[in-house]
This record gives structure tokens, C-alpha cells and sequence, in this order.
């Protein structure tokens, strides 16, 4: 389904700490590589909305781990948008070690800020509708 966008991670040795499990700090950047990767592949890259005057924010972010990782897991990060009324919107995250074992969840709290004003603009979901390549991978409108 075209809401629903997917990245592969191999976990590396830097990310394990002192119990042999990914550090908890490490979910969070996973999350980001998702966020980011999911929003380039809709033709929202970084450089995009940088270039249209916009950013996107993290306002608030969970994580829930319910199994570890380790060194040399490969793990899916799958990402769904969801938007409502306001200036915010949520992107949430299934971390999958292989298909039957999910390792974490992640739920985020975004917006779209104005780079020139600092503060959040309205319609996120409008405005990277009208600047995205790929609109359907922004997920239901």
C-alpha cells in the first residue's frame, strides 16, 4: 500500500552497549533515517523543503521496545502518516526483526515549519501535498 513506506537497517557494532543490545538513543535514529527516507521518497527531501522555505520539526517522540536487537540484525523500519485538523501530524514506525518479531514502536508528533517566521505552518498536509513528486506515498487524502 502506497501510505505505508519501509527501510532496511543492519545493526552495527557502535550502536550495542554495555548489556550487547542496541542503546535505546539508537531507536530514535532509526526512526529519523525512516521519517527522512519516507519523506524523500515522496519528493519531500530535506533540500526540497529547504529550498521552499520549509522544515520539518519533531515535537514529540515514544518509543516502546518489546524485543532487542542486536549486533548484525537486519531491521525494517516501516513508516505511516497521519493527518488530521491543525498544524501538526503523526508519523509512526514498526521496528521488525525478520517478519513475525517487532522489536519496537515508534509514534512522532511533527510539524512544518516556516523557516523565515518560526512557527508551524497550517495544512501540513496540503503543503506537502503541493510539494511532493510522489503525493500517494504521503498516504491518504
Amino acid at each position: 500500500m502506497p501510505d505505508r513506506f519501509s527501510v532496511r537497517i543492519a545493526v552495527r557494532s557502535y550502536e550495542i552497549d554495555v548489556n550487547g543490545h542496541v542503546n535505546h538513543a539508537v531507536y530514535h535514529r532509526y526512526g529519523e533515517h525512516a521519517r527522512t527516507e519516507h519523506l524523500t521518497a515522496a519528493g519531500c527531501s530535506l533540500g526540497r523543503l529547504t529550498e521552499h522555505g520549509m522544515g520539518i520539526v519533531l515535537l514529540e517522540t515514544h518509543v516502546r521496545f518489546l524485543r532487542e536487537l542486536s549486533h548484525g540484525d537486519l531491521v525494517d523500519v516501516d513508516s505511516r502518516l497521519t493527518f488530521g485538523a491543525g498544524r501538526t501530524f503523526e508519523m509512526a514506525h514498526t521496528l521488525r526483526r525478520g517478519p513475525d518479531t517487532v522489536a519496537a514502536e515508534i509514534t512522532c508528533r511533527m510539524g512544518l515549519l516556516d523557516s523565515a517566521t518560526r512557527r508551524l505552518l497550517p495544512e501540513p498536509q496540503k503543503r506537502l501535498t503541493e510539494l511532493a513528486t510522489a503525493p500517494e506515498r504521503l498516504g491518504p487524502g
